[in-house]
């Protein structure tokens, strides 16, 4: 990818940004950023913090925190932001705490992130699976067997994530309740455990999602396949959502856009950052990438905000505009 390899230069922190008023429009405002507690968000977040501090806004430490309490927190003006909402998957989370009554939300930062189930290519080869309904069948599931019980083991999500619901749901709605087991906890711990398995040469099922560095690992359709689903079904207002491509083709989950969400009120206020958070675009295979190199080993806070330093080098011309607009907004 273009930009991967300029992200490996040495660190420049000089940039070159159009001339805008002197008095910056977010000087004397404080940030409060939020993300969940999955480190392969941070860059994401980073970009948005560091073009807030080109426009002039004190932007606090990024704070971790599940995402129901993150939309919580920022309905509540207790924190500013996150860019991470989710849109399908979270809508329920979302409007629950008050949705556009209480959320400013416009554009979208990373378009088409998939979800959904994936096997390694080899058994999917051998034994013909294509669809995760097939894994009724127990000595289908008993491939998947890392437990002794049994039953397959699928790499779940982490307690609490929208996502399981979804995957319990649909362990149910599809007959597997005998045969497949969610197992849930540590996301990064559990994929690693996966992908361990997986270059052991052992079958592995999982649950993942894009942008993220597992596809950048088990690449789809080398080695590893994505699982159809028999039919669409959801938890909660979702129910009766029909998750199929124009195609026919039904991986269970639809195609999410990810936002930037911030307080409504606060947004209103400060009409610079609203319009950035409108115009920000980030390319779903430049997080896929980014991801991966913290999971090779540069994921420490300094080598994320070299990894943000990189990007803005690549992108120089588009960030510098996502700047001058926004600090127009406000004149």
């Amino acid at each position: 990818m273009r930009s991967t390899g300029i992200w490996a230069l040495p660190l420049i922190t000089l940039f070159c940004f159009p001339a805008f008023a002197a008095d910056l429009p977010g000087k004397g405002v404080v940030v409060k950023p939020l993300q969940s507690t999955i480190a392969e968000e941070s860059f994401q977040t980073e970009l948005v913090n560091r073009a807030l501090q080109k426009l002039g806004y004190d932007v606090q430490q990024t704070a971790e925190v599940e995402y129901n309490i993150a939309y919580t927190t920022i309905a509540a003006g207790d924190a500013t932001f996150m860019a991470v909402n989710w849109d399908p998957l979270q809508a329920d989370m979302y409007n629950s705490i008050g949705g556009d009554n209480r959320f400013y939300r416009q554009g979208t930062f990373i378009a088409n992130a998939a979800q959904g189930y994936m096997i390694d290519k080899k058994t999917a080869d051998q034994y013909h699976i294509k669809d995760i309904s097939q894994l009724k069948d127990p000595t289908l599931a008993k491939l998947f067997d890392a437990d002794g019980d049994g039953k397959a083991d699928m790499a779940g999500a982490n307690p609490g994530w929208v996502s399981g619901s979804v995957i319990d749901t649909q362990i149910k709605a599809y007959g597997l309740s005998n045969t497949v087991t969610q197992n849930q906890g540590n996301y990064s711990a559990i994929i690693a455990d996966t992908l361990t398995r997986f270059k052991q040469g052992k079958p592995v099922l999982y649950y993942t999602w894009t942008p993220y560095w597992v596809s950048n690992e088990m690449v789809p359709g080398r080695d590893v396949v994505w699982l159809t689903v028999p039919f669409s079904a959801n938890p909660g207002s979702q129910k009766d959502l029909n998750t199929a491509l124009p195609n026919g083709t039904n991986y269970g989950f639809t195609v999410n856009n990810e936002h930037i969400v911030a307080n409504k009120q606060w947004a209103a206020e400060n009409p610079a950052a609203a319009k950035l958070f409108a115009i920000m675009k980030l390319p779903l295979a430049d997080v896929n990438a980014q991801n991966l190199r913290m999971h090779k080993g540069e994921s420490s806070s300094d080598d994320i905000q070299r990894h943000v330093d990189g990007w803005i080098r690549a992108h120089q011309a588009t960030f510098d505009g996502w700047i001058s607009t926004a600090a127009a907004a406000a004149q």
